[in-house]
């Protein structure tokens, strides 16, 4: 009896410090289905393409803020394959770059290169209306709760015809499916920081089409790195869609009329 009465606090004590955990690091699996548009190819030069990409990134979040970044060694930029004078191309969108949100404020910046240009885009945490659908799960020993909601919206679609690149803005509905876990109370993640009362383990955009899977989780993290980066050309995200378009063009121009197929990871 005496050894259950000794015992017992220091049980609750370690329940009580797991559950109000409030700083750590989560390293995510990430795997995209490739949107593939070719011109000019064989077909088992098509075949022989990957159909989709995994790689890593990690999130640090502690004081109200966190951090998502790519995990260097598991980030190739570009591939690039020549078949009978052909090239071929294959992007990774947005492999390097960072983003940094203060839980509290709502504020976002990010870094995103392009070309051989760096760009910091400011903006905010943009609130998507997320219903909790009463399913439960167990990631990293960890409960979850299923949320869901659609994102309604466009997004930049490069492709090749006749020789030219073209990029334009198509419309997008994105169906997702996010896991948290209320035992961290930090509303942290890969994507959709700041919208929902738990850590984010867990996400699926799309039936498969992008899926994020926390592989390993830490209650250490370097809260000195947590912090907006500052390195590059400050524009608006309307700005930086002209300048991506403006170095597209540049990409056309230089290659001219020769066929390229391009694969884009997209994010």
């Amino acid at each position: 009896m005496k050894k259950i009465i000794c015992t017992l606090p220091v049980v609750l004590l370690l329940l009580s410090a797991r559950a109000q955990q409030k700083q750590g690091k989560v390293i995510y699996e990430r795997t995209t289905q490739m949107e593939m548009h070719m011109q000019g190819l064989a077909d088992d030069v098509v075949q022989s393409l990957p159909r989709s990409h995994k790689d890593k990134l990690e999130v640090l979040f502690g004081n109200d803020q966190s951090l998502r970044r790519g995990v260097e060694e598991d980030m190739p930029e570009e591939f690039t394959e020549r078949e009978g004078g052909m090239q071929v191309h294959m992007v990774v969108a947005g492999g390097n770059d960072v983003t940094y949100s203060n839980l509290a404020t709502g504020q976002v910046v990010e870094e995103r290169e392009f070309g051989t240009k760096n760009y910091i885009i400011m903006d905010s945490i943009q609130h998507l209306n997320w219903k909790l659908t009463g399913a439960t799960s167990t990631i990293l020993n960890y409960p979850c709760q299923q949320a869901v909601t659609q994102r309604i919206g466009k997004r930049a679609n490069t492709t090749m015809e006749n020789g030219k690149l073209e990029t334009k803005e198509v419309p997008d509905t994105a169906n997702i499916v996010v896991w948290f876990t209320p035992a961290i109370p930090v509303p942290a993640g890969p994507e959709y920081q700041g919208q929902l009362p738990g850590l984010i383990l867990g996400i699926d955009i799309n039936n498969g089409r992008m899926v994020y899977t926390a592989t390993e989780l830490s209650d250490k993290t370097d809260l000195e790195a947590i912090k907006a980066p500052s390195k590059g050309k400050k524009v608006t995200m309307a700005e930086f869609a002209k300048e991506r378009d403006k170095i597209m063009s540049g990409m056309q121009r230089s290659n001219g009329a020769r066929p390229m197929g391009t694969i884009r990871i997209a994010q």
